[in-house]
């Protein structure tokens, strides 16, 4: 049932799709005529044609893009930032078109207001459909029915998780394996029984998780899914140990997980990501200049000794550099290993004012000049803790392939100075792992409102 529900969604997806596309451009030709008063050069018949183009146009490019496949187990998020990539493109195809084809009259603004309105609209559906569909899966139905064969480590997650966000609307109708081991969970049979459980239950698709010692069967499973037409899904036993986003290389026809592929190592997104710091570190410098003065003074006037303090930090590679800071403490021995609390006799009574507000912190945004620093990333640590952390803390190193950031992921979530270290790698790894613009940007906002609302930690 949930696969004609499915392809009946998607249909009604794509038409409600089309429509709104094509209704979106009657508000622009009134907004760019009417609204800012101008003269259209074509009646707005070639404009309800242009829509109808560009309509075909949007569907076809939404569909390459991936947006009518099944979004169950997408973040919306990752969904709106598709959307929104798919429609700039769009744009651009189409003020190219007008060029191309000597329409040169016709509104490119009408053009530029059309895909904004045709992106607010459809992310508004998309986040009503979401909704609507979250409170029908909350009681019952649009359920996806699945059947774990295994028992090991890695079935046990999965339904543990699925069962926690029931708003993904997976149903656990039970597991297949040789031992009963799963808690709270019903096995419907071993492995030989497979093949008749599949044809007699029809489940909507099939999760293998099975443990390391029965790997050996995995091919076997594989085929009895194959075999009966069952949509199958493979939960490794190693899945603990691979990001989120798993990229597959592949040599000569052989697939090839590549565990630590990140977005920053494509050349491209390394360039806008070092673009943005130096204009936002630049920008933020001239903004913050009267501020950091203020604060230099006041340091100078609270307690003796300098102006700065300058920390050694592990960076990028593994490489060691100077962190700058406004100082907040008395000059004081504990100063390159010491991690400083809300609550530390060595802070200055300025000290304390400073670090309330992140204003200590600023002189960072030359760390982000000079290449050691980013606006945005884990945040660096001593080496001290660092040679303590690697051995204590799993894939605690793999921070260090990017550049340490002002604020982070972890710092916006709670995750700083005295708190988790291993909740603080989790996300930050999140974070390596899944970086974009729009994440970037995310995290800076959320740190201006947390440096507005609450008293920050740091270290």
């Amino acid at each position: 049932m949930i696969k004609e529900n499915q392809r009946l969604l998607n249909q009604l997806n794509v038409l409600s799709d089309g429509a709104l596309v094509f209704l979106s451009i009657l508000p622009a030709y009134w907004i760019r005529f009417c609204l800012f008063d101008g003269t259209p050069s074509f009646p707005l018949r070639s404009y309800l044609w242009l829509g109808a183009i560009a309509m075909v146009l949007f569907l076809a490019t939404y569909a390459i893009a991936g947006l009518y496949a099944s979004y169950r187990a997408i973040r919306f998020h990752r969904e709106a930032q598709t959307l929104f990539l798919a429609t700039i493109l769009d744009m651009l195809i189409l003020i190219t078109s007008l060029f191309v084809f000597r329409l040169n009259e016709m509104s490119r603004w009408l053009l530029v207001f059309y895909c904004g309105i045709v992106y607010c609209v459809l992310v508004c559906k998309r986040a009503a459909l979401r909704l609507t569909l979250r409170h029908y899966r909350r009681l019952g139905y649009n359920q996806k029915h699945v059947l774990v064969v295994g028992d090991g480590e890695m079935a046990a997650a999965y339904i543990r998780r699925v069962r926690e966000d029931r708003d993904l609307g997976f149903l656990v109708d039970g597991y297949v394996a040789n031992r009963t081991r799963l808690p709270n969970v019903r096995r419907l049979g071993g492995y030989d029984q497979l093949e008749e459980l599949l044809t007699e239950r029809n489940p909507d698709e099939v999760i293998v998780a099975m443990a390391p010692e029965e790997y050996a069967l995995t091919g076997k499973v594989i085929n009895i899914c194959e075999k009966t037409g069952t949509k199958i899904s493979l939960v490794p036993f190693y899945a603990k140990y691979m990001p989120s986003n798993p990229q597959v290389d592949n040599i000569d026809g052989l697939p090839m997980i590549n565990l630590r592929r990140i977005p920053l190592d494509n050349m491209a997104n390394a360039f806008i990501k070092r673009a943005m710091d130096v204009v936002g570190a630049l920008v933020l410098i001239v903004i913050t200049s009267p501020l950091m003065l203020i604060a230099a003074v006041g340091v100078k006037l609270s307690s003796p000794g300098p102006v700065l303090f300058k920390q050694e930090r592990v960076g990028r590679n593994k490489q060691t550099f100077y962190m700058y800071k406004f100082r907040s403490m008395r000059v004081n021995a504990a100063e390159k290993t010491g991690w400083s609390r809300n609550e530390d006799p060595r802070k200055t009574p300025f000290g304390s004012f400073i670090r309330k507000f992140s204003i200590d912190e600023l002189p960072q945004f030359f760390n982000v000049l000079k290449g050691d620093m980013s606006l945005v990333g884990p945040r660096p640590e001593v080496p001290f803790y660092v040679e303590q952390f690697k051995e204590e803390i799993p894939r605690y190193m793999v921070k260090h392939q990017v550049r340490p950031g002002i604020t982070g992921w972890a710092q916006v979530n709670g995750y700083r100075g005295d708190t988790s270290i291993k909740k603080r790698i989790e996300y930050d790894l999140y974070y390596i792992e899944n970086w974009n613009v729009f994440f970037d940007l995310k995290i800076l906002l959320m740190t201006l409102t947390c440096s507005m609302n609450s008293e920050k930690i740091v270290h």
